[in-house]
């Protein structure tokens, strides 16, 4: 295992960037071309890196952009009828000993709570979409007076 002094010099090593010359024959530094330094690849601990070229990485803008729906009432009471029952079981496990009429209370509440947060999340997530993609919210008909 190195010494910690030796480990700190390996690291400025790796910090800096050395020149690569040749010397010719007549006594001069030539520089050498980037193309074969790069070529050579990197020596560690005497031998050769293994330089295999990764494949390119997607990134998150060449990907399409999901479509997001705007937010309706009735999914979210479909989401409410699916979640409202687990969020019972959930209060069934953790409050046992109450009697059932208070955790079936208990679950309609936190059921009730849950529905307009959920539309608020719908409402929200779609205008981000609208965003990202440049487009413009649809207009509302005017309200009656």
């Amino acid at each position: 295992m190195p010494t910690r002094k030796q480990r700190r010099r390996r690291q400025k090593e790796r910090r800096h960037d050395y020149e690569y010359v040749y010397v010719d024959e007549e006594g001069r530094e030539v520089e050498v071309d980037s193309d074969e330094v790069a070529g050579d690849g990197a020596r560690r601990n005497g031998q050769r890196d293994a330089t295999k070229p990764k494949p390119a990485k997607k990134s998150q803008r060449d990907r399409p952009i999901r479509s997001v729906s705007p937010p309706s009432w009735s999914r979210v009471a479909k989401r409410a009828l699916l979640f409202g029952p687990l969020i019972f079981v959930a209060f069934t496990l953790i409050n046992s000993g109450q009697p059932i009429g208070s955790r079936i209370a208990v679950a309609a509440a936190y059921t009730a709570f849950f529905v307009p947060l959920m539309y608020l999340m719908d409402r929200t997530m779609y205008r981000s979409y609208l965003k990202r993609t440049g487009q413009q919210a649809p207009q509302r008909p005017a309200r009656k007076r």
